[in-house]
């Protein structure tokens, strides 16, 4: 494995981290998390104005949002079945990368279609923060967005590549970090239905 880069304090970029044969194993077990527990359109707090995202989770917890706020919990909000285990081949990932880390007990799974975009905001519904936050792209680019632990702080921009991977720990670990736009038709792993899937694994509870 190659040396990650440094994009801010804590933030390491691992790019090109699974090759395409990786890269192919991984979304054929998603392919069976989606199965077990659909995709669903999350609504803003409040306002229940929807993402432009879809999601599912898989482990233990899942991470949700609708009126009643931002949470974890551990069952799908439309099926009301337990999300299903998190995919061996990704848990392997963060064992990789995060050796000295708890395992993680939620993987949100993130699908943007060619026009959806994450706005700024901080990882902070866990109750611990300790281990860091691990992030898998796949399928189209997507320009990401990272800044620091306050809104205003200055930002930096680069694309995130399928089969790249990012660690959020240290002074990152509440950084303020989004996804601007996606770069349609820069991958064929998603086949016909393009555009991007991210995968974000996280330890919620304390050890």
């Amino acid at each position: 494995m190659s040396k990650p880069l440094e994009v801010a304090p804590g933030a390491l970029f691992y790019p090109g981290y699974l090759a395409n044969e990786r890269q192919a194993v991984l979304l054929a077990e998603l392919s069976d998390v989606v199965a077990n527990a659909p995709l669903f359109c999350p609504v803003m707090p409040r306002t229940g104005k929807p993402f432009s995202v879809r999601m599912t989770n898989c482990g233990a917890l899942g991470w949700v949002s609708d009126r009643d706020g931002y949470r974890y919990q551990n069952r799908h909000p439309e099926t009301g079945r337990p999300w299903p285990p998190i995919p061996t081949s990704i848990a392997a990932i963060w064992r990789d990368l995060l050796p000295d880390a708890l395992e993680p007990e939620a993987c949100l799974v993130n699908y943007y279609a060619s026009a959806a975009k994450m706005g700024l905001h901080q990882d902070r519904d866990e109750q611990t923060f300790d281990a860091p936050v691990l992030s898998i792209s796949l399928g189209d680019s997507a320009l990401f967005r990272i800044g620091g632990v306050v809104r205003d702080a200055p930002t930096r921009s680069f694309r995130l590549n399928s089969g790249d991977a990012l660690t959020l720990g240290g002074a990152s670990r509440l950084a303020f970090h989004g996804v601007d736009r996606i770069f349609p038709g820069t991958s064929t792993l998603l086949g016909p239905e393009a555009g991007r899937i991210n995968l974000t694994l996280r330890r919620v509870t304390p050890a």
